[in-house]
């Protein structure tokens, strides 16, 4: 039987979506199961909702709901959807409060409703990296795999990198 892999949902550019009429961002819905359907995705997969928030916006009381839904999960196996400007401190709070379980986060830098998002390969690359590596907490972007505290978001090139 194949391992059940749980997706928490937090929001971030991923789920963002063009208000047309005054050029703002916003959130309506996660995109995760359109972007699963599309990419013909055959895993088992347990998916919740836990926020629909700008990873700026995070406060450390987003983070511990974070933790302790993943604490929480009866599953091992946990990739989380989240805003890339934050993702790294997420990441390290994660690797602080969450021992045993293999936990992946991973975001886009253009939201999906874009068309040109790199959002659809990160959350392929996120899935695939969640099955195989061992208990920790890792940022998959751009196809690298990063360990928590080990990596910082470089702003200038718009992508992650190794500290």
């Amino acid at each position: 039987m194949p391992t059940t892999i749980k997706v928490f949902v937090t929001g971030g550019t991923f789920d963002k979506e063009y208000n047309e009429l005054n050029g703002n961002l916003f959130f309506k819905e996660t995109h995760l199961h359109e972007m699963l359907q599309l990419g013909r995705s055959g895993l088992d997969l347990s998916i919740a909702t836990l926020m629909m928030k700008d990873s700026l916006d995070f406060v450390e009381e987003d983070r511990k709901i974070i933790a302790v839904a993943c604490m929480e999960a009866k599953e091992d196996k946990i990739l989380i959807t989240h805003g890339t400007d934050t993702m790294t401190l997420t990441a390290s709070y994660l690797s602080k409060h969450c021992a045993g379980k293999t936990i992946v986060l991973t975001g886009a830098m253009v939201p999906y409703k874009f068309g040109s998002s790199d959002g659809l390969f990160n959350l392929g690359s996120a899935l695939a990296f969640v099955q195989i590596l061992t208990p920790g907490v890792y940022i998959a972007m751009n196809g690298k795999i990063f360990e928590a505290d080990k990596v910082k978001k470089n702003t200038d090139k718009g992508e992650f990198e190794a500290l």
